[in-house]
């Protein structure tokens, strides 16, 4: 219940709309009832005829009624029913039959009125608790740490922000239409079948006990079965992103039937847990229509002997009582499929609010430091990191990196390079150690503040499916044009920018598809160079170009590092050779410090690199 009322409470914003759509609920009801008690005038007037001699045997037949029915509410319920049929009937029978169409026009009018408001109010409030519950979840994914996306396949997290929701849409729906409606319509037909005749309803609703034992016996199964459902979907989504994202690979390996192998397994495993959630959910439905029907039989053998003998009412009294009693039936089986789609969207809430509530690894401090500037040095002390308990990728790392330096980090794949620089920005925190720059602990800093004080372009370029334009000024759609053209010539983007279709305005595609390795790399250089930041992280940004391309984004470096404090991971050591120190790593420890004279002079891991690597 507890997660039942955390959705209610994203209903709260729009309360006016919800209450809005119970009132057309309740007049919906109203009028289709009276849509359904119009039978009996109708009939009561073709068989005008007939009335005197029915109601003379009723009032006859009156007379043996069992004593828990009070003369008084016989008198009373004769009454009414004259009052009701002397509006209709009168001396000439057309005319009777005229008005009730008109009547029967009108309250069809009305309640299709009702029905298409309840309808709209009732979308504009799930719609925007769906929308509202998506944004905070695709909100608190962004908030996680690098960690959380490192742990988390891809296809999870987007099967919560569309799958989970839409079953939670569902929920609202039933708990909000079905819940209200059909209780509703039911008490209000039962309470006129009751004034009909008391004996026929307390037959009718034997059927009850049983519906109910069926619905909660099932809802428990379809929570756990919707769970399951739920996760192999999100192990199809998962598949299906990996697959497109590593499309190129795929191809190279010639691998598309060993995916399509793979798809197809996992898409097996989720059609038999649908077929299991379909076989469960759908036994409610004809098991409760069965017991309805076999009810409505009971009643039809029983009461339309007493009909027959005249025992308890007439002829259109009866009818109008079986229209209002097999009314209830479509009620009933939408109740008894109403507690399965809300264990549905329990199940898929529970994984929603499990997202929702996680909190980041990374987080600011409670009094965090704004920080704008950088005026002296970043300093590592004593700092230790692992991935893994038993996985130590940093160990007791010591470093100094002041203003304007440009540092070096070399060493073998594996090393801890990466790792290092990646804790300057906090995308982790170290174990054991600190860091701090300007004399502050970066925990202390407030994490926007400290990332905004830094530029970082990787090997891995990541742009968006958007405008050359809007991918340099990523975050910065302030900027003038001609400062965004101003870093694209500094980073040697411009030329062939304005031979592109568009030139500036030109769309690149899902991750810059359109262009080559080196241009997207340039581009996310003038990104950098827009972003104007005093402190430059680049991780082997050259390592996967061609000699050419290679030449221009080193350019393009080297122009966006003047005048910035720069850290620069590179397994070239040709492109750290002006560095002013050389930091040489190993098994997560730095083993050599210097610059390039000093380090090549003396023998160690340095001196290695730089013999395989110039051998010629």
């Amino acid at each position: 219940m507890k997660l039942y009322f955390r959705i209610l409470r994203y209903m709260k914003p729009y309360w006016a709309s919800l209450v809005g759509s119970i009132f057309c609920i309740l007049f919906f009801t109203v009028f289709n009832l009276l849509f359904q008690i119009a039978v009996i005038p109708f009939l009561n007037t073709i068989f005008q005829s007939d009335q005197k001699q029915t109601q003379t045997e009723q009032v006859s037949e009156n007379a043996g009624l069992p004593a828990a029915i009070p003369d008084r509410f016989e008198k009373s319920k004769e009454e009414l029913k004259e009052k009701v049929f002397s509006l209709f009937q009168g001396d000439d029978p057309s005319n009777a039959l005229l008005r009730i169409c008109i009547l029967i026009l009108f309250i069809t009018l009305f309640k299709n009125i009702f029905a298409y408001l309840q309808t709209y109010l009732m979308a504009h409030v799930e719609q925007s608790v769906i929308r509202d519950i998506r944004n905070d979840l695709y909100k608190q994914v962004n908030k996680q740490s690098l960690s959380y996306f490192s742990r988390t396949k891809t296809g999870h997290i987007i099967s919560r922000i569309t799958n989970d929701v839409t079953l939670v849409n569902g929920g609202i729906s039933a708990s909000f239409v079905t819940l209200i409606k059909n209780p509703l319509s039911i008490i209000l037909a039962l309470s006129v079948a009751f004034y009909l005749s008391w004996q026929l309803t307390l037959l009718s609703l034997v059927v009850t006990p049983f519906s109910l034992i069926i619905i909660g016996w099932i809802g428990l199964r379809l929570r756990k079965e919707s769970t399951e459902s739920q996760e192999k979907m999100a192990d199809v989504t998962s598949v299906l992103q990996e697959t497109i994202s590593g499309a190129r690979v795929v191809k190279a390996f010639a691998m598309e039937n060993f995916e399509i192998k793979k798809f197809i397994k996992e898409t097996h495993a989720f059609y038999k847990t649908l077929l299991r959630i379909t076989r469960t959910r759908n036994l409610a439905s004809p098991l409760t229509e069965f017991l309805g029907t076999l009810v409505a039989v009971g009643i039809l053998w029983f009461g339309g002997r007493q009909v027959l003998r005249g025992d308890i009412m007439s002829p259109e009294e009866f009818i109008g009582f079986l229209v209002i009693i097999l009314s209830i039936m479509n009620p009933v089986k939408e109740l008894s499929s109403v507690n399965n789609r809300i264990q549905e969207a329990l199940a898929a809430a529970t994984r929603i609010f499990r997202v929702i509530d996680k909190e980041p690894a990374i987080r600011n401090a409670p009094e965090a430091k704004t920080v704008n500037r950088f005026d002296d040095r970043i300093i590592l002390q004593k700092v230790t990191f692992s991935y893994t308990q038993n996985d130590i990728v940093l160990d007791t790392i010591n470093l100094t990196i002041k203003k304007g330096e440009v540092v070096a980090l070399v060493g073998p794949s594996g090393a801890g390079k990466s790792t290092l620089v990646d804790l300057i920005p906090r995308f982790y925190d170290p174990q054991s150690g600190f860091i701090t720059i300007d004399g502050t602990d970066i925990k202390k800093i407030d994490i926007a503040g400290l990332r905004r004080l830094m530029g970082i372009v990787t090997q891995e370029t990541i742009l968006f499916n958007d405008t050359v334009l809007n991918n340099i000024a990523y975050g910065m759609t302030d900027n003038p044009l001609q400062d965004v053209i101003n870093a694209a010539q500094i980073a040697n983007a411009h030329d062939f920018i304005v031979h592109l279709p568009h030139q500036y305005e030109t769309n690149i595609g899902e991750r810059g598809i359109e262009l080559s390795g080196g241009q997207r790399q340039r581009i996310a250089i003038a990104r950098a160079v827009l972003k104007n930041p005093p402190i430059l992280i680049l991780d082997e940004a050259t390592s996967a170009l061609d000699t050419e391309s290679e030449v221009l984004v080193q350019q393009a470096i080297e122009r966006l590092m003047e005048n910035r404090t720069s850290v620069v991971i590179a397994h070239r050591l040709s492109t750290v050779l002006n560095a002013d120190k050389i930091i040489v790593l190993e098994n997560g420890k730095i083993v050599q410090e210097g610059k390039h004279e000093q380090l090549i002079a003396q023998k160690g891991l340095y001196q290695k690199l730089y013999n395989m690597q110039f051998r010629t």
